[in-house]
């Protein structure tokens, strides 16, 4: 898997109008697209590196992302209280600052800065 890298991941929704909601308002991702466009069950985002994700609804649940972030502890005090918190903000023994949250789905979001 030499020169594999990872550039794209999904995670599945209850509900894709929720899932938005929450990206947008809570995180402020924009959604770059929508699919199916006649009946949509998929909206894919971008992130400021260029890395995409999306969400679907459909059965099962159980994703994490892990985002680079230049300052974990501002979106920290940011989004503490907005969300389900899975680890409170703090150092790891490998040199990375770090907190991680759940969105409406139990999806887990990590917020890294590494380093």
């Amino acid at each position: 898997m030499v020169g594999t890298r990872l550039e794209h991941a999904r995670a599945n929704v209850a509900d894709l109008a929720a899932a938005v909601e929450w990206y947008t308002t809570v995180l402020g991702f924009e959604v770059a697209s929508y699919w199916p466009p006649a009946a949509p069950n998929y909206a894919h985002f971008v992130t400021a590196s260029g890395a995409t994700f999306a969400v679907m609804e459909a059965e099962g649940r159980g994703a994490r992302f892990n985002f680079t972030v230049d300052d974990p502890d501002a979106l920290w005090a940011e989004l503490k209280d907005r969300a389900r918190v899975i680890e409170p903000l703090f150092d790891t023994a490998y040199g990375t600052r770090k907190f991680t949250i759940a969105d409406p789905d139990g999806n887990e979001l990590g917020f890294v800065r590494n380093g």
